[in-house]
């Protein structure tokens, strides 16, 4: 049986190929359009860009998808002013980890955390030019790249991303092995 998380983040990634737009990029589309209702916006994506009824439908449902904060999307409320740039890079690795199978996305203050039974990873801005990847795991391998964290944090791992280029293999693996030791 097909994972839901998977198929979705499949069909977005299809929709970003076939438009050669980022899903940022989409969503602004959405937004200036100043359409609210998702039958709406389907029509509005399916005239202006050509989109089949299916993509069209994902993508405003994408952009209707809150993540367990009521009213304004958090990820707009994280990424403001400065780190506003950020929120594509926060989307693009939001969408490798959605790959990897279920989970819930926990809206915070600063950042999103991602939980099974447990958190397993969180991400937010570190600095106005770079994500901050929390992971909690053991014995993940020292590497330069992956910082250690003292005991009593929040991960017990943190890794800073300033690219597309960084969400790489090496890191897809530290997140896959954080997300199988939380259940």
């Amino acid at each position: 049986m097909t994972d839901p998380n998977i198929a979705v983040a499949t069909q977005l990634r299809n929709i970003e190929i076939k438009t050669g737009k980022k899903l940022i990029e989409l969503d602004q589309i959405i937004a200036k359009s100043g359409l609210g209702k998702v039958s709406e916006q389907r029509a509005m994506l399916m005239e202006t860009l050509g989109l089949g009824y299916g993509d069209a439908n994902a993508l405003a449902l994408q952009r209707k998808k809150t993540l367990d904060v009521p009213g304004d999307d958090p990820l707009t409320l994280i990424y403001t002013g400065a780190k506003a740039h950020l929120r594509s890079l926060h989307e693009r690795l939001t969408l490798e980890i959605d790959r990897i199978g279920s989970y819930e996305k926990q809206a915070k203050k600063t950042y999103i955390s991602f939980r099974r039974n447990k958190q397993f990873a969180m991400l937010g801005p570190a600095t106005k030019d770079m994500l901050e990847l929390g992971l909690n795991a053991k014995g993940l391998p020292v590497t330069p790249r992956l910082k250690v964290i003292a005991a009593g944090g929040m991960c017990q791992y943190t890794v800073r991303i300033a690219s597309e280029s960084e969400v790489d293999a090496e890191l897809m693996g530290w997140i896959k092995q954080a997300y199988a030791s939380a259940g």
